[in-house]
């Protein structure tokens, strides 16, 4: 028995996406717009941010011994693609971890590459180092910076322990529920509050981690945060406080 099907999903299979029309979020007079792909658009900088693609993490996982069907790096390519047509951004900020490890960006297969290159091509493209993938992504265009600003905030990878301005960053892939109707609602999500807003993992095989944990202690005005899950191809906004 074959450990998964060769033949790779249709188009078809693509996440939702649709920039929200009432949830948008303000972030040091900035209004962001959260999309339910996961990315989150600027309107005011024509700007695309998206965290954590881990491109390659099928076959990084696969280097494990763990048999998964190696299609992330081609469905999450598909759903980059499709938001920036969506959005029409004019630039794209690549929060990081954007290769599932090190040896992803030098793996990666020709279409892919080709496909990366094309889209780096059509958009200004600002890749940010992860933890990840710290180093320069040479031969895909764009250009590599280890942080940068988007007016007023800082955009980088991980969120910082010590704020010292508005941030947005990814890399905890934030995820939550909700009891609706008698029934767990689970998912990714937004997550933010007056200070900062930590963005959900874009990748295809990528989770969640409930922002309830311990991972996010300290870095939320647990009274003020909001939570945007993205469910049931649907985006709903929760306090806080009454996620699980």
């Amino acid at each position: 028995m074959m450990p998964f099907s060769p033949k790779p999903p249709s188009n078809s299979w693509m996440r939702p996406s649709g920039l929200s029309k009432v949830h948008d979020i303000s972030l040091a007079g900035v209004s962001f717009r959260p999309d339910l792909s996961g990315a989150l658009f600027a309107p005011a900088f024509g700007a695309l941010l998206v965290a954590d693609l881990h491109l390659e993490q099928g076959a990084a996982l696969a280097r494990r011994g763990i048999s998964v069907p190696p299609y992330d790096t081609s469905l999450t390519l598909s759903a980059l693609e499709a938001v920036i047509a969506d959005t029409g951004a004019r630039t794209l900020y690549l929060l990081g971890d954007s290769f599932h490890d090190a040896k992803g960006h030098a793996l990666l297969g020709d279409e892919a590459s080709a496909r990366l290159t094309a889209l780096t091509g059509r958009i200004e493209t600002v890749w940010i180092s992860g933890n990840h993938d710290p180093g320069p992504k040479t031969g895909l265009g764009g250009r590599h910076v280890d942080s940068v600003q988007l007016g007023p905030v800082t955009l980088r990878h991980a969120p910082s322990g010590k704020l010292a301005a508005p941030e947005i960053a990814g890399h905890l892939h934030p995820g939550a529920g909700v009891v609706q109707r008698g029934h767990m609602v689970r998912g990714k999500c937004f997550v933010a509050d007056t200070r900062r807003i930590i963005l959900p993992a874009f990748g295809a095989y990528t989770g969640g981690l409930s922002v309830r944990t311990a991972a996010f202690d300290g870095l939320l005005e647990t009274e003020r945060a909001s939570v945007f899950l993205l469910a049931r191809q649907k985006m709903y906004r929760f306090p806080y406080l009454r996620v699980s």
